[in-house]
């Protein structure tokens, strides 16, 4: 029944409601508690507590506590380098701040080739060298006391932040996993439904599992910090991840066997029909009662067009009806391994847990590269513009600098980013004021001051937890602290505050002027480059140069995939003809390499005409003299009955498909410029 109330109040709406109103008040909460602490023991600057509290909450407990993990170990790496480079250069100030921009480029480099939340520990690490470094330049006699306090200040924030959020309502991150997983079986069952009813934008939905898969591999990687009683494991997740990749790749050969194969005969079309009949259902016990019936149904019919006589339509259907069989079987495996992963349970895995690759990371060196020397101008020349205009404040900028470089430098245009921090420091700044010399003078107790202080901090933190108010959020609490000066007695100096406001918005001016110039990476370039990638490690797979296990190389591009589907909406390109392309490539790399694996097999002709094929493959030779080979391949072996001429025609029908519907949508591609 229609509810015009779900319109107004959508459920979806109001559970985000509750979950950033809980988040904001535990990390209130935390906050004030790590800021109590630092007071009691005297630290210096105990407004960076509450500053960590706020960086390294998240909405669950998994999350909160790796990235503590990460912060505390990336603040001791910079801290420790601060220690070691400001003293050894301190006559050398502009040496001293080349030595440093190195450091933090370096680390923006790892971070940018890691590409796991492990990543955030590096940008600590140039985050810190950056806030605790450039301020001692030109005074280092305390950089190891301010070094060691900074150290104390952001334990105390992440002591208070991990323990508010695990004991206090705590969100656990083993159930979004699982739920998601859920989801992600369900999505495959009807991705593999729809490519059998040869239903309309197959290629993008496929693809879009791609983009599911990181998001599982991504909360995963925080599941071993979950204080949940029961997590699944690291191999049962890697061998999941490696089945549902391997339906991906099942459903788009058999997408392409269903252009090749306009009709299919009779007893096909009803297993088709029967099999999408079986993929809708939403009954698990009538799935796997169902699903042994259908593998039988699949290996008669194998048996029956299965004939000495290898001719391409006959191979067809029986490489069609093998494709058939082997997606049973891996949704029925998917089954168990998440039955598996829920029970946690580890004796349930399959046989060939010690082969799982999992998730596999595309790490593009140049890319990284290109990024760390972009933040090394930036910081460089901001540094050169301090130490030669002999700007007061310039240090806090060339800091504030740094630390936009490391924290916006990972992404492909960093602009947008900063802009909205930019909106949020706005905001901050105004409150701060306010505070500064308004309220605070007012307050006399610690309790007063929390109250106080509770209606910005409670506003800011449910802003942060939302995805699209985020950096805005953080504009707001990473400016408080320092401008509200939130130390153990109420200094009121309106000039420092405004100094530094003015430091604030010089340095984040300069990084959105400067990133857009220099580390703004263009959507076209970043697809084209990654196919390219795909490109030559075909070439170098046909070579035998490559070896990449099957698995892994199709876990690399879902990666890869995952990658270009975000890139496309800023993308000129047509993104059917970028989807399609990603999926032959993905086809043509497996063929290539069981080709290459069979190679050793084969004798005579049959394996000169290989070779030649392979050839072919690693120079880049045009689809129809491709064509032209496997022709002669398939010719070579119309009657055969030996198991290695099997598996090499089904291999060349594989690669013959992917061909064809290769050189189709180039021929669509050609027709739509012309």
């Amino acid at each position: 029944m229609f509810n015009p109330l779900r319109r107004v109040f959508p459920s979806s709406s109001l559970l985000n409601d509750a979950n950033a109103l809980l988040y904001s008040a535990k990390t209130f909460t935390a906050a004030m508690l790590a800021y109590y602490i630092a007071l009691s023991i005297g630290l210096e600057r105990p407004s960076w507590s509450i500053i960590t509290v706020y960086i390294v909450s998240q909405t669950s407990v998994g999350a909160s506590l790796s990235r503590s993990i990460y912060r505390l170990a990336g603040t001791i790496a910079g801290a420790t380098m601060t220690v070691v480079i400001v003293p050894v250069f301190v006559n050398t100030p502009i040496i001293c701040s080349l030595v440093l921009t190195g450091w933090i480029t370096i680390c923006l480099y790892f971070s940018q080739l890691d590409r796991t939340p492990r990543a955030y520990a590096f940008v600590l690490a140039g985050y810190t060298a950056s806030l605790i470094g450039f301020p001692a330049v030109f005074g280092p006699g305390a950089i190891f006391d301010i070094a060691i306090t900074r150290v104390q200040e952001i334990m105390i924030g992440i002591l208070c932040a991990s323990v508010i959020h695990r004991y206090v309502i705590p969100k656990r991150i083993t159930g979004l996993f699982n739920s998601t997983l859920s989801a992600t079986q369900r999505d495959a069952r009807r991705l593999v439904a729809e490519t059998l009813q040869r239903a309309s934008g197959g290629k993008e939905k496929q693809l879009q599992l791609a983009l599911t898969l990181q998001s599982l591999e991504g909360v995963g990687h925080h599941l071993p910090y979950d204080f949940a009683i029961s997590k699944p494991s690291r191999k049962a997740r890697q061998l999941i991840h490696d089945r549902l990749s391997r339906l991906l790749v099942l459903s788009n050969q058999l997408h392409d066997y269903l252009q090749v194969l306009k009709t299919l005969p009779e007893e096909i079309a009803a297993l088709v029909s029967e099999i999408t009949a079986w993929l809708t259902c939403d009954d698990p016990a009538a799935r796997k009662a169902g699903a042994e019936t259908l593998l039988q149904r699949c290996v008669w019919l194998q048996q029956r067009s299965c004939t000495d006589e290898l001719k391409v339509e006959t191979e067809l259907h029986v490489n069609f009806v093998n494709r058939l069989h082997e997606t049973i079987m891996l949704l029925q495996q998917c089954e168990q391994l998440s039955r598996a992963i829920l029970s946690a349970k580890s004796e349930h895995l399959a046989d060939d847990a010690r082969n799982a690759k999992g998730y596999v990371y595309h790490r593009d060196h140049f890319t990284a590269a290109r990024a760390a020397l972009g933040a090394f101008a930036i910081i460089f020349s901001g540094c050169l513009l301090w130490i030669y205009s002999a700007w007061p404040d310039g240090a806090t900028a060339v800091s504030i600098l740094g630390v936009c470089c490391t924290l916006f430098g990972s992404f492909d245009t960093p602009a947008p980013h900063i802009v909205k921090y930019i909106a949020g420091s706005v905001y901050g700044v105004i409150i701060s004021l306010l505070y500064s010399f308004v309220l605070l003078p007012q307050v006399t107790g610690f309790t007063v001051l929390v109250a106080v202080l509770a209606p910005a901090y409670l506003l800011a933190g449910s802003l942060q937890a939302r995805p699209p108010t985020t950096f805005m959020a953080m504009g707001i609490t990473l400016t408080l602290p320092v401008l509200s000066e939130l130390g153990a007695r109420y200094s009121g100096d309106f000039a420092a505050a405004i100094n530094t406001s003015v430091a604030l918005f010089a340095a984040t001016g300069y990084a959105v002027i400067s990133m857009s110039l220099l580390q703004t990476v263009q959507a076209d370039s970043a697809i084209r480059r990654l196919l390219d990638r795909c490109r030559r490690d075909i070439r170098s797979r046909a070579k035998g140069l490559s070896s990449v296990h099957d698995v892994a190389w199709v876990n690399l591009m879902i990666d890869r995939t995952a990658l270009i589907l975000p890139r496309l909406r800023r993308s000129n390109q047509a993104a059917d003809q970028v989807l399609n392309r990603l999926l032959n490539y993905l086809n043509i790399g497996l063929a290539v390499t069981y080709l290459r694996r069979s190679l050793n097999q084969l004798e005579g002709e049959t394996a000169l005409q290989v070779n030649h094929l392979l050839n072919l493959l690693a120079r880049g030779a045009q689809p129809s003299e491709l064509q032209n080979s496997i022709s002669k391949i398939l010719a070579m072996n119309a009657q055969v009955s030996h198991q290695p001429a099997h598996a090499l025609i089904e291999h060349i029908i594989d690669l013959h498909c992917a061909l064809k519907n290769f050189t189709q949508e180039r021929e669509k591609e050609q027709a739509h410029d012309d």
